[in-house]
């Protein structure tokens, strides 16, 4: 399985009823070559359908979202989340662990899951003639997953194994530490495979109250595009949940709108070392951000574009094009629904990562202090909105969209819509943005081989 993996709610949708949704494209732009329009049905228990046809293709991604992510757990709980995701593939009511991944198999598809911190997805990717048999496999492992004691504990070697794997890719460790450094010892601070401890430790009646706590209907958005008719895939769906006894065609339950509130992130100034024997240092310099719900976002993401988003940015330059520093060097934003982290990330070798940090934070300190100039904002939008529009030429991607939209937004935004956010961000909200955010003293955290000097070296290198 995979593990990795970024408005405010509309009035829920009556129960049955199709909704059409407008392009919104400005007037005077040019419209992309788009699919066809998004529509959503809500189905008798508050489950949502949400598909988008696209007709000059073959395929089809189906997926189902699941409202609830490693932000759920408490701390007993950790990793939960994640290793019900790996059991909802052992076995159901009418099919096997194997019959499970034959069937989608035997027709060339592809199946696959993930979770993240606020949401779990499942699907398969198939040819078009074969939509109705994705529809019914998935269906089937979301309401019919029998949790055996016997695959839990199977399984628990499974996730160990990964959590393993995780933990020899300092690149990806880093990112789990930087995290715990920014938001302490809270459901978004912890990583979510669980840990060693907390997955050894579940049980199978915890696994099965968690699977019934967070699966029914209202949880649940199904997400689909490719070619497709909708109201194919609403029937369908539908039939899948109510053979299962999953839909109660006498219910009033309406969806589970999108997460909400508001949290402070107060770290400042934190620097977490962990020593390994490693080849390079991982280092991840940041700040809070903004939650996906601030209308900040859009300049947020441009200035992330600007700084480290491409070739053309600013710490690729500085770092690797004009010093040769480092190999890897990015920037990246992350938005929760009530908080949110920007970062610098960069593996260089450990006696240089000092060197790198200075550079890192004099970027930070001046687009802070000055903002981005026109010339290099048009640039970032265009990279940004050309990134964006390719990034959704496949019916992968598409669907991800479809799903993480409604899951998070409760709505959805054509790629038009995008484009002319995107589009409209201008320097005085870059500029805006960049002194709220990285005016902050930045933390950091760091995996790597260092001495005791080279540690001290980096906390004056952010300080």
């Amino acid at each position: 399985m995979t593990r990795k993996a970024l408005r405010t709610a509309r009035p829920a949708l009556p129960a049955g009823r199709a909704v059409p949704r407008p392009r919104g494209a400005a007037p005077g732009t040019a419209a992309v070559p788009a699919a066809g329009e998004i529509r959503t049905t809500v189905l008798p228990g508050g489950l949502r359908v949400v598909s988008q046809s696209v007709p000059t293709v073959r395929s089809v991604t189906f997926g189902i979202w699941a409202r609830v992510g490693s932000r759920d757990e408490t701390p007993v709980l950790n990793g939960a989340t994640h290793y019900l995701e790996h059991l909802l593939f052992k076995g159901t009511r009418r099919r096997s662990a194997l019959e499970i991944s034959a069937a989608v198999d035997a027709v060339g598809g592809e199946m696959n899951a993930f979770t993240a911190k606020e949401f779990t997805c499942y699907y398969a990717r198939v040819l078009d003639d074969d939509l109705p048999l994705a529809i019914d496999v998935v269906c089937d492992m979301l309401t019919g997953s029998l949790i055996r004691a016997e695959d839990v504990d199977a399984e628990r070697g499974v996730v160990l194994e990964e959590i393993a794997m995780t933990e020899d890719d300092p690149g990806d460790c880093v990112h789990d530490l930087y995290a715990r450094t920014m938001l302490g010892d809270s459901p978004l601070g912890r990583p979510v495979l669980g840990t060693v401890e907390t997955v050894t430790a579940l049980t199978r009646d915890q696994v099965a109250r968690f699977y019934r706590r967070h699966y029914d209907p209202a949880h649940l958005v199904v997400a689909a595009a490719g070619r497709l008719d909708h109201d194919r895939v609403v029937e369908l769906v539908h039939r899948a949940f109510a053979e299962a006894g999953a839909l109660d065609s006498g219910s009033a339950a309406r969806p589970h709108g999108p997460r909400t509130g508001r949290r402070a992130i107060r770290t400042a100034g934190k620097v977490d070392v962990v020593r390994r024997r490693t080849e390079q240092a991982h280092v991840v310099l940041g700040t809070p951000g903004v939650s996906r719900h601030d209308d900040r976002r859009w300049a947020l993401s441009v200035l992330n574009a600007a700084l480290g988003g491409g070739m053309s940015s600013r710490l690729f330059q500085e770092v690797r094009e004009k010093r040769g520093l480092a190999y890897s060097v990015y920037s990246f934003t992350s938005g929760y629904a009530d908080c949110g982290l920007f970062g610098i990330y960069a593996g260089c070798r450990p006696a240089l990562a000092p060197d790198v940090l200075k550079i890192c934070r004099q970027e930070l300190d001046r687009i802070a202090g000055e903002g981005l100039p026109e010339e290099e904002l048009r640039r970032a939008v265009g990279q940004l909105s050309g990134s964006t529009v390719l990034g959704l030429e496949d019916t992968g991607s598409l669907m991800h969209r479809l799903g993480k939209s409604e899951i998070c937004w409760g709505d959805q935004l054509t790629v038009d819509e995008m484009l002319n956010r995107i589009a409209a961000v201008t320097v005085d909200e870059v500029r805006r943005v960049a002194a709220e955010v990285l005016s902050h003293r930045p933390s950091l955290a760091v995996i790597g081989p260092l001495s005791e000097r080279q540690a001290a070296r980096l906390d004056e290198a952010v300080s």
